[in-house]
């Protein structure tokens, strides 16, 4: 499609600065998606393996747990984690990635998560909370990988449509505006030309 400009020397030299900006910016946004899209694998593989991780893990603590609650009456049980002693934290920062925020969380734990008397409980209990205290920091990062995913996927999305926008649009307008112009341009000066020819043999006659 033709831009709505007027054929003149100045909109052609305005048009031909315009393409190779156009042309830069689709070369450095098509690196950027490229960039991009290489990290999104990279991350989803990872979020894969730490999913698989995290989902064994809690398989395990919930075999081991159920096993507590089988040795251990529900009111005894009931007691002994009624007061805990450890308080957990979470600091979230923040890493650009292509000018991307992506979350980092960093976990906490401040004080002991055995707050109860070790003789009165079972050996699986403990095993149980320890299992699920190492489970925290994987889910922190398996939730901070997928956050990292959705954020690419949206980046990814509004570079591709750019990209296309550039390549598909705006470029390929700007070419057959600039072709357009220069024929129109070419057409002028060969009229003038003849226009002048015609001039100068009426003068000689």
């Amino acid at each position: 499609m033709l831009l709505k400009v007027n054929p003149n020397r100045m909109e052609l030299l305005k048009l031909k600065k315009r393409l190779i900006i156009a042309k830069r910016g689709y070369k450095l946004l098509k690196d950027k998606r490229d960039a991009l899209i290489q990290k999104y694998i990279q991350l989803v593989k990872e979020d894969k393996i730490i999913r698989e991780e995290v989902e064994e893990k809690l398989m395990k603590g919930y075999s081991i747990f159920s096993n507590v609650t089988s040795l251990m009456s529900k009111i005894t049980l009931e007691e002994t984690l009624m007061f805990p002693k450890a308080k957990s934290f979470i600091e979230i920062d923040f890493e650009n990635i292509m000018s991307v925020n992506v979350p980092k969380y960093q976990y906490i734990c401040e004080g002991n998560y055995y707050t109860y008397s070790l003789i009165e409980t079972t050996a699986e209990l403990d095993h149980a909370l320890r299992n699920f205290y190492e489970i925290l920091p994987l889910m922190l990062k398996l939730a901070e990988l997928e956050k990292a995913v959705s954020l690419l996927a949206d980046e990814i999305e509004k570079t591709r449509r750019r990209v296309n926008a550039l390549e598909y649009i705006l470029i390929p307008d700007l070419e057959n505006t600039i072709k357009f112009i220069t024929i129109k341009l070419d057409e002028i000066a060969r009229s003038v030309i003849s226009a002048i020819m015609r001039i100068k043999e009426i003068i000689r006659a």
